[in-house]
């Protein structure tokens, strides 16, 4: 278990919108710490092993996006969606997405990812190295709650859910919630 963890220090190269830029791509290069996204805040992290991919599309991203409410009102400031996918990806992938609550963190040389543990090889499904799945709960840095597919090996035949759904997520944060207030 990772729980009580600080998150590995990086930086990630993200592509912003600028309209001072203007043109048909106004976008430029912005470099973001973990510091930058995870300092002083309460916040879910949730990876996956591609932007566009099926499970990913239809059930995780937007079971997070839903129930984005929900976790306001349990205490989490921010929901970020990680990907081994540059920003480009990411960036076009949450605007097809329709994306309004979740933000998403490109980790386009999977670095991050890496350094956490979950980078695993997924070259039977043509991918190269990406992110096993997983959700976490991090409070100013440090990993409060994890949830993490059965299984992480490279080359895995399969591609587990449940353990990092939205659902499994929120269903921590109300019990946490309830034993909170009981006390």
């Amino acid at each position: 278990m990772k729980t009580g963890l600080r998150l590995p220090e990086v930086t990630f190269r993200t592509r912003v919108r600028d309209e001072s830029i203007g043109g048909d791509n106004p976008f430029r290069w912005e470099d973001r710490t973990t510091g930058d996204y995870f300092a002083g805040k309460r916040v879910i992290l949730f990876s996956l092993p591609g932007a566009f991919t099926p499970t990913c599309s239809t059930y995780q991203l937007p079971g997070f996006e839903k129930n984005a409410d929900a976790f306001a009102e349990l205490g989490v400031d921010d929901i970020y969606c990680m990907s081994v996918n540059d920003s480009f990806v990411m960036n076009k992938w949450a605007e097809g997405q329709n994306l309004a609550k979740v933000k998403v963190i490109p980790d386009g040389s999977g670095e991050f990812t890496d350094k956490l543990g979950m980078l695993v090889a997924k070259d039977n499904l043509g991918f190269g190295k990406r992110s096993w799945r997983y959700a976490a709960i991090i409070n100013d840095g440090v990993i409060e709650a994890w949830f993490e597919e059965p299984g992480r090996c490279d080359n895995h035949p399969e591609d587990p859910y449940g353990e990092s759904s939205p659902e499994n997520v929120l269903s921590w944060l109300r019990g946490e919630a309830a034993r909170s207030a009981a006390e």
